[in-house]
């Protein structure tokens, strides 16, 4: 009987090892997918950026 206990014990603390390791892995999935996404996004922020600022400079000079 002790021994049944002993191998569930053990089983419970490989389940845990397991759900560890894959949170671990989730987690640096989703580490790597934010920083891509952040990267994209801050050049496609510039380039908006960059276009409203010649917008604005072409509008003020046609203005007057």
């Amino acid at each position: 009987m002790k021994t049944l206990l002993k191998t569930r014990k053990n089983e419970i603390g490989a389940t845990a090892i397991e759900y560890g390791l894959i949170a671990a892995l989730i987690s640096v999935a989703i580490i790597t997918a934010v920083s891509a996404v952040g990267t994209n996004l801050n050049d496609v922020f510039g380039a908006v950026s960059s276009h409203l600022g010649n917008a604005v400079s072409s509008a003020g000079s046609s203005a007057g």
